[in-house]
């Protein structure tokens, strides 16, 4: 089985992806634009062979090189788990005519407008948007929609340049704030609890399921610095609060024509207990929260999805033993961490759920919190019991403080 995987070594998660095709008994053929001799030496061993391209988001330069590299090979699967490359291997699969979703099919995932028609056209319940170019549509889907309203790129991927949006004072503010987004969704805004449904998927039937909360949902958490967001997995998917979100997800994958491989989608459940979807990648989900399913079953999903997508067979645990969080934080001040407080008492107090502590030490400079929603470092608990693991991950919220300055 020879593979391409685009991009081996960025995000760094992308790493573990590579692994995981090597374990199940891939030649891993990686393309992207990290100099071959910049290659983290932990990933060098999974590496049959290794492109380097000037420019990854170059698609047609891209596609013409890996043309020329892979002349005279066989080559079995492109792959990709980064969503701006998701187009791109599925440009390079119809080039070679490889099995895997078309180009048409992962536009569906990634253009949100698309998106949502297909979906809306599967009886399903979607937020009253429009796909717009310029100043003056905006204007003209906000009157339309009323207010409050939401404003996020059309193929943007988790909540960044995203805006809610209540007055027109506002709405002029977001769209000086987008001015660098070439197409925008404008779109309802739904109020209600926010989850994701993510799953890996042979033939678009799920082999694996999760659900998350988010807590608070993720525009507030991007929209204010102080706010540690947490993230819990929910270890009991069979609850009546949890299920809506479930059957849609799994409609959504039929509406969209989904094949191998993650998905990560976003849903709101609203005070009437209704389902409504967001939005949808055919890609894991990042900020860690593959680990976290990890965490959640005690299960390698990295090689899951490698297994799937090489052999279409699953053959990890689906068994659900924890809810596992992750607590992102976020430093006071600007520039290098300074200190850390609290930390200790934490881990005196509940340390034996502790299963990764990675905040940034004194010395290092801090994160842009707006770029990343890593921030200044995490903490992941997990516990089988949903509201222990909730006091828990919001008593590394509240009790863990990092200071930065100078």
């Amino acid at each position: 089985m020879n593979v391409v995987f685009l991009a081996p070594s960025y995000p760094p998660e992308m790493q573990q992806y590579t692994r995981g095709l090597a374990e199940v008994g891939a030649n891993v053929f990686g393309v992207g634009d990290s100099a071959r001799q910049a290659l983290p030496k932990s990933l060098k061993p999974y590496l049959a062979d290794y492109l380097q391209v000037p420019r990854i988001m170059d698609e047609d330069d891209v596609i013409k090189r890996v043309s020329a590299w892979l002349r005279g090979r066989r080559i079995d699967r492109i792959l990709s788990n980064w969503e701006p490359l998701v187009i791109l291997a599925a440009r390079l699969r119809e080039r070679f005519g490889l099995p895997g979703m078309s180009v048409d099919t992962v536009t569906g995932f990634r253009d949100k407008m698309l998106m949502k028609d297909r979906v809306k056209a599967a009886g399903l319940r979607v937020p009253y948007a429009f796909k717009v170019k310029s100043e003056r549509e905006i204007r003209e889907a906000a009157e339309k929609i009323g207010y409050p309203l939401i404003l996020k790129p059309i193929s943007g991927a988790g909540s960044a340049d995203t805006y809610k949006v209540s007055s027109k004072a506002e709405l002029e503010s977001a769209i000086a704030a987008m001015r660098h987004v070439e197409v925008v969704s404008c779109e309802e805004f739904i109020d209600g609890e926010e989850f994701t449904y993510d799953t890996v998927c042979i033939d678009g039937k799920p082999a694996y399921e999760n659900v998350a909360s988010y807590l608070p949902p993720p525009l507030i958490a991007r929209s204010n610095e102080w706010v540690s967001p947490v993230i819990i997995t929910v270890r009991e998917l069979d609850q009546p609060k949890i299920k809506p979100g479930i059957v849609l997800g799994r409609k959504v994958l039929k509406a969209l024509g989904m094949g191998d491989g993650f998905t990560h989608m976003e849903w709101f459940l609203t005070k009437k207990g209704e389902a409504v979807f967001g939005e949808i990648g055919c890609r894991p989900g990042g900020a860690h929260l593959v680990d976290q399913m990890n965490y959640t079953g005690d299960v390698d999903l990295f090689r899951e999805w490698a297994r799937v997508a090489c052999w279409k067979s699953f053959e990890g645990s689906t068994k659900r033993k924890y809810n596992a969080g992750i607590v992102f934080k976020r430093a006071l001040g600007q520039g290098r961490i300074t200190k850390i407080t609290g930390l200790k008492d934490y881990m005196n107090r509940y340390g034996d759920y502790v299963v990764e502590e990675q905040l940034l030490r004194p010395g290092t400079m801090r994160r842009n919190w707006k770029q990343t929603l890593l921030s200044d470092g995490h903490l992941m608990i997990r516990h089988p019991n949903w509201d222990a693991a909730y006091k828990i991950a919001f008593a590394a919220a509240t009790d863990v403080t990092l200071y930065a300055g100078g």
